[in-house]
């Protein structure tokens, strides 16, 4: 039997995934049903009416029990399905694939995006168990776990999306402290050593920060500290940090964690370019941001919580708010200059281009490269026809 969306209503039988029978389904209470409508048009795209019709079982309260899962790096060759599914729809684009499918008491719909190699699976079914137990057999093996590589390391990525807060981990390119040390002036070399070294046991102080003019290698850094430290810190980078601390609700999603078993004890927080949040003006310009990143990393916030906060910012020293950089709350505060010209010249292995003041890491990349970026000529001035 169908209903109006073509959907089958769950008869009696034997559900092999929960090893029980399958209840009927049963009109559930007017007070918990909504109606279900939409319209579409010409601006529609096939995996739009998908989605729609998804929908149905669970606005509808024939399906009860939803459950979703967002997968990354899916196999090529997954088949996102069941054996014992009957598909209902099945639309292909360009970029994405959807697909409808019904079982005994439970509804399947994938959403598949090809270039990305990621997928939503969204069960809906008659009990939880049943949503949960098709859930899992579904994504089981499906998913193509990377290669650990020496140049690569595994960073969260946080924003703010349509449905709140979202975290999407991708392998960042990350070269290991030994490779990189000779682009940094021995000074801070020597110091950011000191930081390398660091296994967990003993971390005094939450804030990280590195400071310095534009292209001095200060997300390089961090790329090799999160290689560094990969054993026991989980890097997670946050998109938009004004965002982070004006809403109470995104900080406290990130700040928490999944809470999974697997989860590592410590995590580290990256946020770049936050000059508005520990400048001396902090204060007054980012109003109650400062208060909340302080309390994230030894307030009441950051209480149970081993979060580590890394931000990078343009801003001196000399200008940094007091309460950022105090003893007991700044773990190290690193200001990440040019290489001075002798260190410079041996790094280029050359002389040509380096100025007396030395040059920073951007600007050695581009003298070893000959990149310079792609401008409109410039016009010589008009003599303006005098004499």
């Amino acid at each position: 039997m169908t209903d109006h969306g073509g959907m089958r209503t769950p008869h009696q039988s034997v559900d092999r995934h929960a090893g029980r029978a399958v209840e009927p389904a049963v009109t559930p209470p007017a007070s918990t049903t909504l109606p279900l409508s939409g319209s579409v048009d010409d601006v529609d795209r096939l995996v739009d009416v998908v989605d729609l019709l998804a929908l149905d079982a669970f606005v509808t309260g024939r399906e009860p029990y939803g459950r979703s899962k967002y997968l990354e790096n899916v196999r090529s060759d997954a088949p996102l399905t069941d054996e014992d599914a009957r598909v209902l729809r099945d639309a292909v684009e360009d970029d994405a694939q959807g697909r409808l499918a019904v079982g005994e008491g439970w509804t399947l719909h994938v959403i598949r995006w090809k270039q990305s190699r990621r997928a939503r699976v969204t069960v809906t079914a008659v009990s939880a168990e049943l949503a949960e137990s098709v859930l899992e057999t579904v994504t089981a093996g499906a998913v193509e776990e990377p290669a650990p590589a020496e140049d690569s390391v595994p960073i969260g990525f946080w924003h703010f999306g349509p449905h709140g807060p979202r975290r999407v981990q991708r392998e960042i390119d990350a070269a290991p402290w030994e490779k990189i040390q000779a682009n940094y002036s021995r000074p801070v070399a020597r110091t950011l050593e000191q930081l390398m070294s660091l296994d967990g046991s003993v971390v005094h102080g939450r804030l990280l920060l590195l400071h310095g003019e534009p292209g001095t290698g200060k997300t390089t850094a961090l790329r090799a500290l999160a290689q560094q430290w990969r054993s026991w810190c989980q890097v997670d980078c946050v998109l938009d940090p004004e965002r982070l601390f004006g809403d109470p609700a995104y900080l406290m999603s990130v700040a928490l964690g999944s809470g999974d078993d697997d989860e590592p004890r410590w995590r580290l927080l990256m946020l770049e370019d936050c000059d508005e949040l520990v400048s001396g003006e902090a204060k007054a310009s980012a109003g109650q941001s400062l208060s909340r990143l302080l309390n994230l990393t030894d307030g009441l916030l950051g209480q149970g919580r081993h979060a580590l906060i890394a931000i990078t910012t343009n801003e001196d020293l000399a200008t940094l708010h007091p309460a950022v950089i105090r003893p007991g709350r700044c773990l190290a505060s690193i200001e990440v200059g040019r290489l001075p010209y002798a260190e410079a010249t041996a790094w280029l292995g050359t002389t040509g281009g380096v100025g007396p003041e030395g040059a920073t890491l951007a600007e050695l990349y581009a003298l070893k490269t000959g990149a310079k970026p792609v401008t409109v000529p410039a016009t010589p001035p008009s003599t303006g026809m005098y004499l």
